[in-house]
């Protein structure tokens, strides 16, 4: 399965963006997806994920300003950042688990997609 990520940019803080993340290959493998994100000088860490039937999860610092979504016919995900702010500059990376019935890999990881918010 190979991760698409698109959408990241500089934006002011306040603004908003909307990463995609388009899958290809053996779809049929893709269970979980999710958004992570790694800032300069920090680790990876987990932004929102969301279940095959739409069950979502969000950190704590993006709840209530950032929606995951995710279309299966499409098999894109969706990030929506709204009211964004200097502290979520960072590299954002899309994720799929993968379900070992029919891949035999366990995970994909997309490119990176660099997400910049001017204070």
């Amino acid at each position: 399965v190979q991760l698409q990520a698109s959408g990241g940019g500089l934006v002011e803080a306040g603004g908003s963006l909307r990463l995609s993340c388009e899958a290809s290959g053996d779809t049929i493998c893709i269970s979980d997806m999710a958004w992570y994100r790694q800032a300069p000088g920090k680790e990876r860490e987990l932004v929102a994920s969301i279940t095959p039937g739409g069950r979502t999860y969000y950190a704590g610092a993006v709840k209530g300003r950032f929606t995951i979504s995710r279309d299966n016919a499409k098999n894109t995900q969706y990030l929506r950042m709204n009211s964004l702010k200097p502290e979520d500059t960072a590299v954002y990376y899309c994720n799929a688990d993968l379900d070992l019935r029919y891949c035999t890999e366990d995970e994909s990881w997309g490119q990176g997609t660099l997400v910049t918010v001017s204070s």
